[in-house]
């Protein structure tokens, strides 16, 4: 079974600076290319993955010094904490959708598919885009679309929703494309469904609550030299983890000491973000948005 491609791949890797005999977490195994190339670079050390998706456990790899747990990456702590772990030599998140899932109609993601509207990364979970759509309150989805999809009109758009499903349930992507034909902007379509659909997989999987939980943890179990890698796609997750890296803290406020130097628990790596080059996007046109962040611990 194939996700997709390994999103800045080399970067991540040497990024990293991995010791053969340490102790590393990939945070979202998805296809486990990242993983492979990890676990080549090691000897005697450890890889631990994590990915809440049943579909994901099913490309674990089969070595003695990996171990895939599924789970989300909000709980890392309790799980290394389980397995006797408090400290790491690095890890790595990939924060992108997986090409697979995208491309998997029952799934949910895409606009391009009529399937139902599902989108739940861990399909244990109860919430469903379908709940969201047909529950929340003209507010409520106003806040989430204006929030996660940082978009125009949000508003209107969520007035046609809950216009439409006084007459019929929201249930499939065709049901939604109906009922907010008409608050679209004709230029940009695709751009802006995309941003509606971002903004309905966020709420339906808590995304950014659990990448707050997720960054403070692993800040807490990196040991002093540890490399932290960071792939964002979108403004939300990129400012927390800007913040983070930067300040210590994802709220960006400089702690400063007596001389008013910034005291920081982390050293960035590349004050810029890193970005897929031409060739990546050329085999990979879903990275475009992508933005990678490194930073060794202090």
């Amino acid at each position: 079974m194939s996700y997709h491609q390994p999103v800045l791949l080399k970067e991540c890797i040497e990024g990293l600076n991995i010791r053969p005999d340490g102790i590393y977490v990939d945070l979202t195994y998805g296809g486990g290319g990242h993983s492979k190339e990890i676990l080549k670079r090691l000897s005697t050390g450890r890889l631990i993955a994590f990915d809440q998706d049943a579909e994901a456990e099913s490309n674990a790899l089969n070595d003695d010094r990996f171990l895939f747990i599924r789970g989300n990456f909000r709980y890392v702590r309790n799980w290394l904490h389980f397995y006797g772990i408090e400290g790491i030599d690095g890890a790595l998140a990939d924060l992108g959708i997986s090409s697979w899932h995208i491309d998997r109609p029952e799934r949910g993601f895409s606009f391009r598919f009529n399937s139902i509207l599902d989108m739940r990364m861990n399909t244990d979970a109860n919430l469903t885009a379908r709940e969201v759509l047909n529950t929340y309150s003209s507010d409520d989805l106003t806040d989430i679309f204006n929030r996660y999809g940082e978009l125009e009109y949000a508003g209107k758009i969520s007035s046609y929703i809950v216009k439409y499903r006084k007459d019929s349930p929201v249930k499939c992507v065709d049901d939604l494309l109906n009922a907010i034909h008409g608050c679209v902007p004709v230029h940009h379509r695709q751009k802006y469904l995309a941003k509606i659909f971002q903004a309905l997989r966020i709420e339906v999987n808590d995304e950014i609550n659990a990448l707050s939980e997720m960054l403070e943890q692993i800040t807490g179990l990196l040991l002093s030299g540890a490399r932290f890698c960071v792939i964002t796609y979108h403004s939300l997750e990129d400012r927390l983890v800007k913040n983070l890296f930067r300040s210590g803290n994802l709220e960006g406020e400089m702690d400063k000491d007596f001389y008013g130097n910034v005291r920081s628990l982390y050293k960035q790596i590349n004050r810029k973000v890193i970005c897929p080059g031409e060739m990546e996007l050329k085999q990979n046109s879903r990275a475009r948005s992508a933005k990678l962040r490194i930073a060794e611990k202090l």
